[in-house]
């Protein structure tokens, strides 16, 4: 399996600095700043990346699920929320919100709603992130 690679640069202190990423693919990159990440301020962070990983993650994860299970899937879109909060002297990662919506034909909600936390439970970021981060799933059939 291949290796993947992004890279960072920070700038300066921590309040009054500035970031740049990328992906090695050179698809995915942008600025970041404190107040991106922990305030309200324009521009990205890497919570953002995580979530939009994960959110990509699980959607693969439960289309191929639900391909091997017979039920292929014509849409999978999921949103991730990924939360940061000051935990004691330190900043963490403390929720990730996975709302999974699918259009799967012949499936009811019930058997969408296993198959979406079974793949939550088997995709390659929940697993990094298991442990570590609470998660919260909502899916459901549209």
């Amino acid at each position: 399996m291949p290796t993947r690679m992004g890279s960072a640069a920070w700038e300066g202190g921590l309040r009054g600095g500035k970031g740049s990423f990328k992906t090695g693919s050179g698809q995915v990159g942008g600025t970041y700043g404190f107040g991106s990440r922990f305030e309200q301020a324009p521009g990205s962070n890497p919570e953002e990346l995580i979530a939009a990983a994960h959110a990509a993650c699980l959607s693969m994860a439960l289309a191929g699920g639900l391909e091997r299970a017979g039920k292929p899937a014509t849409r999978v879109a999921t949103d991730a929320a990924c939360t940061v909060e000051k935990v004691g002297d330190a900043f963490r990662i403390t929720k990730m919100k996975l709302v999974v919506r699918g259009k799967v034909p012949g499936m009811d909600q019930a058997g969408f709603a296993a198959a979406a936390e079974a793949a939550k439970e088997g995709c390659p970021v929940s697993n990094a992130l298991k442990g570590n981060v609470a998660f919260e799933l909502d899916a459901k059939l549209e």
